[in-house]
């Protein structure tokens, strides 16, 4: 290959839809209400039809997301959330910021999302250690659901809400529920390179609950009551900007014809990479929106890898190199059992190959050779 090989190629996206995402900005800039201009509306009626959701209340991120949920539950100090660790930093991040505590499960090894047994055994610990479990953050990392048929009865039996994290999931279905549909709520991220992503920060939260999604809206907007100089409770600034609502309604729009090309790539990738590396798993009933397409190596020497693919024009990515609970950050905050053997041998050997919308075949089938001849080299 001759041309660079984007990991995720903005580019192409943003050529297909530019002439409508700069109408949408000029309208944005003809009306000049670039906070909470008439956009947001439009963008949250747009996603809460697309996943059937009561309510969509868009804001500042995914992070600030997560953390309006939170805020919405008052969770704090003595409250213990229970969490994946081999996820990005913001779904343990809100949690601390709260002055709750973070206690990290693991994961299955076959989709990398929490394991219910683990979850069980962790609510056990945080009692026994004085802590009052509180809920479950379930992540849908690389853009797929978690077991939500085996996590929700264990939310359920011990009085828990249950959040999902859908920063890389959003657009995904499991057992014929699509995400944002599932648990108290559900969040995800507009990041540039997530599969629905802005053109900066961006967020979203989900709720069928009419009293939350009113409680989100205050939070978001500093706590205001009826009037914007009347604030009846502590919030945050976690407005979602105009213009990027526009570029996001413009992204909804093909965001379904997306999803289809992502899984036929998905689909080509694990034909190509079959009886070589341990390819995704995506359980029946359930389909992935392929936030990443991420491989095992188990037994090889991963950073040898993708070393070599870099070397050869193919760009990879580790998500994630080291599980929260051994970072330095976080360390301080319970493991259930003490260690989370799945999370730490995941960490040293996934690696992820570049996964949009707009790859094609001719680019796959050079990033599958190369990684087939790299692994023959290797031995």
């Amino acid at each position: 290959m001759k041309k660079p090989i984007p990991f995720i190629d903005l580019a192409a996206q943003q050529a297909r839809i530019r002439d409508r995402v700069e109408a949408a900005m000029r309208r944005t800039l003809d009306h000049g209400a670039y906070i909470m201009g008439p956009e947001i509306g439009e963008l949250e009626s747009g996603l809460a039809a697309f996943c059937g959701a009561r309510h969509a209340v868009a804001c500042s991120n995914g992070t600030d997301a997560l953390a309006l949920v939170l805020m919405a539950k008052g969770i704090g100090s003595g409250d213990a959330v229970f969490c994946p660790s081999f996820t990005f930093a913001a779904t343990a991040e809100v949690v601390a910021w709260l002055g709750a505590t973070p206690y990290f499960v693991d994961i299955e090894a076959d989709t990398f999302n929490m394991d219910p047994a683990s979850l069980v055994a962790a609510i056990g610990e945080a009692r026994t250690a004085g802590l009052t479990p509180a809920g479950v953050i379930a992540v849908d990392l690389f853009g797929l659901p978690a077991d939500y048929d085996r996590i929700e009865p264990v939310v359920a039996e011990n009085g828990l809400w249950l959040l999902c994290d859908a920063a890389q999931g959003f657009g995904a279905t499991y057992k014929d529920r699509k995400v944002g549909t599932i648990g108290m709520a559900t969040t995800t991220s507009f990041f540039p390179a997530k599969p629905l992503g802005a053109y900066g920060d961006g967020g979203a939260v989900f709720t069928d609950d009419d009293e939350m999604a009113a409680l989100l809206r205050s939070l978001l907007f500093h706590g205001k009551g009826d009037d914007r100089y009347d604030n009846v409770r502590i919030g945050m600034n976690g407005r979602l900007d105009s213009l990027q609502a526009g570029v996001l309604i413009e992204k909804l729009a093909i965001f379904p014809e997306e999803i289809e090309a992502r899984n036929r790539i998905a689909a080509r990738y694990s034909a190509g990479f079959s009886n070589l590396l341990v390819t995704p798993n995506v359980p029946n009933g359930s389909t992935s929106v392929w936030a990443q397409y991420t491989l095992r190596a188990p037994g090889r020497d991963r950073d040898a890898i993708t070393a070599a693919l870099k070397a050869r024009g193919v760009p990879t990515a580790v998500y994630y190199p080291k599980p929260l609970h051994q970072q330095t950050a976080y360390r301080k905050f319970p493991v259930v059992g003490g260690s989370l053997p799945v999370s730490e041998r995941a960490a040293g050997e996934v690696f992820s190959v570049p996964m949009h919308a707009y790859l094609d075949e001719e680019t796959q089938d050079f990033i599958i050779d190369s990684v087939r001849s790299v692994l023959q080299d290797d031995g």
